[in-house]
């Protein structure tokens, strides 16, 4: 009976669960259900180049404005810092209502200045971001026997010398019948769905209908000039506007106007609410990432075997050898040391600048806690591209909150290496707190100027910018200060050896040592690779990355080989007798921040072949570094940490006099 009572209150449990269950979605947005009639309103996002890279408001050229004005949407912080500016636009809808020949406004004829912006834009591949429901309009071309997908269209075209503008847009909605039930789907990351209750108006009759689907096509059309007098906007064209998307007939020119116009139809599709931003995320070569992570294994396999090697043949081998002998053979042995063994004295000596190599590895351990926490969120659905600026947003939070860490760690490996004294812990906090932030700001404030003298909406606005420093100064630095208290107060990692006040002679080496670290990052350069380009592609050529799950794995082994990297390379350095391997074992896995480096050089070459301007390669390669020097941090620490943990049990292991 008793069995039976515990297996009810599990049901419960589990039943209780569910429901809570079903009371909760992964963030994107609610199904907005509109009836027939309903208005639908077109946003715009800034306008963006793969050219250049640098992002500019839709009004800044000369564009219909909606008849009320334009209103900036609310925007996040993450949107803000993307270089995002949502706003209205004239366009229309009303839902399931199928208009043609809509006319928006003819401008003033095009002056010199308005006439040569335009053209410069056309010229610079400049794309037209606009966004129904919160999702961005998809525009499809044909090549050869398949379909390729673009978000956004082009502002115009050159050919022959000749500009067009495309003038005339061809939008279709597709809309999927609101389903009456008593729940209804919402976004998730499209493998499952959650559910929230129905918000039905009670006794309607008209299910209603959820926007699904936005797909443009944009047109360049000569309108007649007598169809278009005494037109206001929202007028009836009186022509019939053919929309042929392979012909351009509207030629722009100093002095004469630009007209535009559009149309709209509503499809009812089969796609369904959950699958809607299917189409955004739908990422080619899944089969190539999965190739990825073998690659990765296969390194981390091949670096296992050389540290268990170095464990159970070497290590272990001298250790069991060592312990059979009696006293007075030990002693005989000591005075015949080779090896790791001869630097028992020498081995935890303070390394040089060490305040700063604790500052560095506190940051290191914040930039990748940041990172882990950030990615994890992501790849578990949190941070939908429905809801945009949230990925950059979440990064900014984690990063703050983990000062704490950041602090823990630095002072507390500061009174490690000075045998427990925590004289100076107010100061390691402190230079914690600014080090990596401060190069952050300093980047950020110089790439902001050249944005600013380019009036992008990229450019961080001065008032952001103040926000961001008091986030600095009012979270972060006091957690970090908090951190580095615990650490101040938590007990210091004992040595298992003594050091000897005079430093034992380094012996000459046959190879740079430094040569053999920097060529080390070549073996956690090669777990990341290939997801390299993928993310690279997702920043600079305007793609969505949303393989999260894949990008986690790859930070866990790209984790595991460093830590496997840096071990094994301070054993080689300990072998031949040279004990400074602190910064070894920091830039042994940290070195892998050059070769990306290198490699983001590489790429703005080879795959950026059409970036213009010395301002755009500014800005990839300002960007690229404030990259490197997180990855840097990140992939050091890891290293440092793992090597000091292998040196610290090799030398517990065995009592050295």
């Amino acid at each position: 009976m008793e069995t039976f009572d515990k297996f009810k209150i599990w049901v419960l449990l589990i039943c209780l669960i569910s429901q809570l269950g079903h009371g909760f979605y992964l963030p994107g947005s609610y199904p907005h259900k509109y009836t027939v009639g309903d208005p639908l309103s077109v946003k715009v996002n800034s306008l963006t180049s793969i050219d250049t890279e640098i992002p500019y408001s839709y009004y800044s050229l000369t564009f219909c404005k909606p008849p009320e004005g334009v209103k900036d949407s609310a925007e996040n912080l993450g949107e803000i810092l993307m270089g995002d500016r949502i706003e209205n636009s004239p366009y229309k809808f009303k839902m399931f209502t199928n208009e043609s020949e809509i006319f928006l406004c003819q401008t003033k004829p095009l002056s010199s200045d308005e006439y040569s912006l335009l053209t410069n834009r056309i010229d610079e591949i400049y794309q037209v971001n606009v966004m129904l429901d919160n999702l961005p309009a998809i525009r499809y071309t044909k090549r050869d026997t398949y379909y390729l997908r673009w978000t956004g269209y082009p502002i115009g075209i050159k050919v022959k010398d000749v500009y067009y503008i495309f003038n005339h847009l061809k939008f279709t909605v597709l809309v999927h019948k609101y389903e009456e039930t008593n729940v209804a789907s919402v976004m998730g990351t499209g493998d499952a769905t959650e559910v929230i209750p129905s918000v039905a108006k009670p006794g309607s009759g008209d299910p209603g209908y959820m926007v699904v689907g936005f797909e443009v096509t944009p047109c360049s059309v000569k309108h007649k000039p007598e169809s278009l007098k005494g037109l206001k906007t929202y007028g009836k064209y009186a022509s019939k506007i053919v929309c042929e998307e392979n012909n351009v007939n509207m030629a722009i020119k100093e002095n004469e106007p630009v007209a535009f116009t559009y149309e709209v139809a509503f499809v009812e599709s089969d796609i369904k609410w959950p699958s809607r931003w299917d189409a955004y995320l739908k990422m080619e070569g899944a089969k190539v990432h999965w190739f990825s992570i073998l690659n990765s294994l296969m390194v981390i396999t091949f670096l296992a075997g050389i540290v268990l090697v170095i464990f159970l043949r070497t290590v272990r081998r001298d250790l069991t050898h060592y312990e059979e002998l009696d006293k007075e053979a030990q002693a005989q042995m000591n005075e015949e040391l080779s090896g790791w063994k001869l630097v028992v004295a020498d081995v935890f000596r303070a390394p040089s600048n060490p305040s700063l190599l604790c500052v560095m590895v506190g940051d290191g351990v914040q930039i990748l806690g940041m990172a882990v926490v950030t990615i994890m969120f992501a790849a578990l659905g949190f941070m939908s591209p429905a809801s945009r600026g949230t990925l950059v947003t979440g990064m900014l939070i984690f990063y703050m909150i983990l000062g704490i860490l950041a602090g823990y760690v630095a002072v507390r490996m500061w009174r490690t290496i000075f045998c427990g004294d925590h004289r100076g812990w107010v100061s390691v906090s402190w230079k914690v707190a600014c080090f990596f932030p401060g190069i952050a700001f300093l980047i950020l404030f110089t790439l902001n100027f050249l944005l600013w003298g380019s009036h992008s909406t990229g450019a961080i606005p001065f008032s952001l910018f103040v926000i961001l420093i008091l986030l600095w100064f009012c979270i972060s630095v006091p957690l970090t200060f908090v951190g580095g208290y615990f650490g101040a107060k938590a007990a210091h990692i004992e040595y298992p050896v003594r050091t000897n006040q005079i430093p034992r002679e380094i012996p000459p080496q046959k190879y740079p040592s430094w040569l053999l670290v920097l060529g080390a990052g070549t073996l956690p350069l090669g777990t990341l690779f290939i997801e390299l380009f993928f993310i690279m592609s997702s920043i600079w050529m305007g793609r969505v990355y949303y393989v999260f799950g894949f990008l986690f794995v790859v930070l866990i082994l790209l984790v595991v080989v460093c830590a496997e990297v840096s071990l094994v390379l301070t054993y080689m350095h300990l072998c031949v007798e040279d004990w400074k391997w602190w910064w070894k074992s920091f830039f042994a896995s940290g070195s892998v921040a050059l070769y990306i480096f290198l490699y983001s050089i590489n790429y703005l070459i080879f795959d950026l072949k059409s970036l213009s301007g010395p301002v755009s390669a500014t800005l990839y390669l300002g960007y690229s570094l404030l990259m490197v020097l997180a990855i840097m941090l990140a992939t050091g620490t890891v290293g440092l940490l793992s090597s000091f943990w292998f040196v610290h049990y090799l030398f517990s292991s065995v009592k050295l006099d």
